[in-house]
């Protein structure tokens, strides 16, 4: 009996409970839909907002697509580093965007909308929302349709200091990071007048790992170009345009151009292929040149012979016409207007006489590094033998690097024997066999020079023999 007593009281408690509060949400929903018809909706989220963010801990950023008409850089940087956040870790829902332009190779995630992103940053907690509304306005008698894009980011107030100093700063960098290395690379070439480039992807697969050049000499170029990534700052220190020029000299086959496309993958650069005889004129130069843009890698291969030394020559002075490309334009805009419009830029020039070039050229400033492309090396042979035969050792190794050692051949001319057969003793027995042939035919070259040297040396008659003799001992009894 007491036991129903007890459960038909709290029966009757609990209607009362519901009672109240089903009063209370009916009171409330009356007051909302009193205020929203009577206050305009601009003023009623205002003050709600206001009201309620009194209450909270949370700070909110608003960060819009645009600012008036201009693109906002904090909203491209944010999507970019958030389309690198997307994953089930990350994400409070898994609904996201996908899509891949025609012409790159990489998809594109992005997030959907009202989609929420958490993200930690020095153990803060950094809660992305996507929100995206549509909007309709007249034009010429038309619904015009639109979308209005943003994010909003909450995360503690106490560490606003740090979102706006730190947490936005960071979120640029990596963005740019990321952009650089999700991009296609491109190779762009000038057009018939020489007046636009037209892009290519770039897909050359050379990397520092393939090419075959001397060990030493590669880390030495690898750590170069890490120092100039990182020395942006001491650049603008000294007052310097923020570039490196690279001087590749060497016969032919000697690998210049795998290096540059090494270059450009190791450092994700697009490359500027610039044909020198196509440009007319300094001034045509001059728009070609301020057409490229950063993080890019400049090549004129062959400059020895493309640019015309007549303006360094005075004999030649008064034969310079306005209707070509002249060495010293062509420094100038090297020196002066182009570097300046830009940043992070790399200069390579490729030859195969340095010597034929003008010393202007070499000068520190516009060549910093000269990189000398030799002819195949023990260490390159081992590169080659990896890459193209899958082995790192064989009995047949060290007949094949004393050989190179004495031997002038190109690595080009190594890795054409090395793609000849499918089976290894066959190939490599037959690079033995070429390296020899190739050895004879260097040294019988080497005496038809000396001969046709000597041939050329007047003969020396005996009295000018003992003349010579005794004024070498006149010298030596003066010193």
């Amino acid at each position: 009996m007491a036991v129903q007593i007890n459960m038909a009281t709290d029966l009757t408690t609990t209607k009362r409970v519901l009672s109240a509060a089903a009063s209370v949400a009916a009171t409330v929903m009356l007051f909302r839909s009193i205020t929203q018809d009577m206050l305009p909706s601009e003023f009623y989220n205002m003050n709600i907002r206001k009201m309620f963010s009194r209450f909270s801990s949370q700070l909110t950023m608003v960060i819009h697509e645009f600012d008036g008409l201009v693109q906002n850089q904090i909203y491209e940087a944010a999507e970019i580093y958030l389309s690198c956040r997307l994953s089930p870790s990350t994400c409070t829902d898994q609904r996201f965007r996908v899509s891949k332009p025609q012409t790159e190779r990489n998809f594109t995630l992005k997030m959907e909308s009202n989609e929420e992103i958490i993200d930690i940053f020095n153990n803060v907690k950094f809660k992305w929302v996507f929100i995206c509304r549509e909007t309709e306005s007249m034009s010429d008698n038309y619904i015009v349709r639109s979308e209005v894009r943003s994010f909003e980011v909450s995360y503690p107030k106490k560490y606003k200091v740090m979102a706006l100093e730190f947490y936005l700063p960071y979120i640029l960098k990596e963005a740019k990071s990321i952009l650089q290395q999700k991009k296609t690379l491109k190779i762009f070439t000038s057009d018939i007048s020489g007046n636009m480039w037209r892009p290519m992807n770039l897909d050359h697969p050379a990397t520092f790992n393939t090419i075959a050049i001397d060990t030493d000499l590669k880390d030495r170029i690898m750590k170069d170009l890490d120092s100039f990534l990182k020395r942006k700052d001491y650049y603008r220190k000294v007052g310097k345009a923020w570039k490196r020029g690279y001087l590749l000299y060497g016969p032919p086959g000697t690998g210049k151009s795998s290096l540059i496309a090494a270059i450009a993958n190791y450092l994700h650069f697009d490359v500027y292929d610039l044909e020198l005889t196509q440009v007319k004129c300094n001034s045509d130069l001059r728009r070609v040149l301020l057409a490229t843009a950063n993080r890019s890698i400049l090549v004129v291969e062959d400059i020895d012979c493309t640019i015309e030394l007549q303006d360094r020559l005075a004999g030649n002075r008064e034969n310079s016409t306005s209707d070509q490309v002249t060495l010293s334009g062509f420094l100038n805009f090297i020196d002066g207007l182009w570097p300046s419009c830009g940043d992070e830029r790399i200069i390579i020039f490729t030859t195969n006489h340095k010597e034929k070039l003008d010393p202007a050229l070499l000068r520190p400033g516009r060549m910093d590094f000269h990189i000398h492309m030799s002819y195949c090396t023990p260490s390159g042979f081992q590169v080659l033998a990896s890459n193209y035969l899958g082995i790192k050792d064989h009995i047949l190794f060290q007949e094949i690097k004393d050989l190179i050692c004495m031997t002038q051949v190109t690595p080009a001319d190594v890795a054409e024997q090395l793609m000849r057969s499918d089976e290894l003793d066959t190939v490599l027995n037959d690079l033995i066999q070429f390296l020899q042939v190739r050895k004879k035919q260097n040294e019988e070259h080497k005496n038809q020079e000396e001969s046709a040297v000597k041939k050329e040396e007047p003969p020396i008659k005996k009295c000018e023999k003992d003349e010579e003799a005794n004024d070498d001992i006149d010298d030596q009894s003066r010193n």
